[in-house]
């Protein structure tokens, strides 16, 4: 919670200074160990090429990119939770409806093309 509310406190001193998130949020992938580092680069890649709308931005720590000040989608590393895999996460502010169940969150092990697709995929759909 510090650390998010340290996020909304440099959010709001860069807007006040014109600066741009998107250096906080690489200078943040930068400093991942490389497995994830790795991953998100690639996913920040990713985002802003299917999704060139989103803002990327920290949230809670993690990479995020937003839609209007809405968080759409974020990445969370294996290291930062010790976990086996990075995690992509969507919010409920992305439109991925599908019935009366649906995935918001997908394990991340590895970016092949065709992973890479489906990523596209449901950045799609998410921002409609």
């Amino acid at each position: 919670m510090r650390e998010r509310a340290e996020e909304l406190k440099a959010s709001a001193r860069s807007r006040a200074e014109g600066a741009n998130e998107a250096s906080t949020v690489l200078a943040k992938i930068a400093a991942m160990p490389a497995s994830d580092r790795a991953v998100a680069e690639r996913l920040h890649a990713i985002i802003t090429a299917a999704a060139p709308g989103l803002s990327p931005r920290l949230w809670y720590g993690m990479p995020a990119y937003a839609k209007d000040g809405k968080v759409i989608c974020f990445f969370q590393g294996a290291h930062k939770f010790k976990t086996r895999y990075a995690t992509l996460g969507f919010s409920d502010k992305a439109t991925l409806d599908d019935g009366d169940m649906w995935p918001t969150a997908f394990a991340l092990k590895e970016l092949t093309s065709t992973v890479e697709a489906r990523i596209g995929e449901l950045l799609k759909r998410a921002v409609r």
